[in-house]
């Protein structure tokens, strides 16, 4: 199994509230299978693209394609937002089937188990941790679609330590899928870990101002080079915001 190509050429997107356009002449390919990380300011359009690209956003300028079919007539990707936004009233197994009906209850709980929460399926979320919450949610967006994901700020509010394992656990199922993988987030210490390419927007228009291919494969990286990548990152945005009128 493989992840689809992302084609995304955007005319123009635009929201009644701002001035200029959040996204005007903006051209992005990502590579099947691969790991991109979105960085940049808050409000910078990181996650409207997010939206855009799993078609829930329609209202723009332009063309997306998966695999060269348009992004809202492709299978749905699986996504995964700020917080974990499961139902309160359906246990974790009944949380992943509710968002794809065809999933088998066995399906639900062979994904639950990859994301090391065996014996946890009949909890409501009330009873699991912030962090066991967040692995319900990342196993519903696999079982929605294991080609395509887009992470939405996944490790927002987390603690570092469950950061890490949350790391851990989506590094085993990108390692065991092979999906294209679009990561928004603020911090270049998450795109140093799981990406193969980080991209930063600036700007409004957003543009991209820099794009980070990195030679050593995630999970090979020491902590050392994954610190080096991070401050790379991180000096690109800080020149960014201090560019900034």
């Amino acid at each position: 199994m493989s992840g689809p190509r992302l084609d995304i050429a955007i005319a123009g997107k635009r929201f009644d509230f701002l001035p200029e356009p959040l996204l005007e002449r903006f051209e992005l390919m990502i590579e099947p299978s691969s790991v991109v990380a979105l960085v940049g300011p808050s409000g910078v359009g990181k996650s409207t693209l997010l939206r855009m690209v799993g078609g829930i956003d329609r209202l723009f300028l332009g063309t997306i394609s998966v695999d060269g079919m348009p992004a809202a007539a492709a299978p749905p990707a699986g996504f995964v937002f700020q917080d974990a936004r499961l139902l309160p009233w359906l246990t974790a197994i009944d949380n992943i089937r509710a968002v794809r009906p065809q999933t088998t209850e066995a399906e639900a709980i062979e994904m639950l188990g990859r994301v090391g929460l065996s014996g946890f399926e009949h909890y409501f979320p009330h009873e699991l941790s912030g962090g066991m919450q967040r692995r319900v949610a990342l196993a519903r967006a696999f079982s929605v679609n294991p080609r395509l994901l887009l992470l939405d700020e996944p490790f927002v509010s987390l603690d570092r330590t469950l950061v890490r394992e949350m790391e851990e656990v989506l590094f085993a199922l990108i390692a065991a899928s092979h999906p294209t993988v679009l990561l928004v987030t603020h911090l270049p210490e998450d795109a140093a870990m799981l990406a193969d390419r980080a991209i930063v927007l600036s700007g409004r228009p957003a543009r991209i101002t820099a794009d980070y291919r990195f030679d050593i494969p995630r999970g090979q990286r020491s902590r050392e080079q994954r610190e080096a990548i991070a401050n790379q990152i991180a000096a690109s945005v800080t020149a960014v915001e201090t560019a900034a009128p």
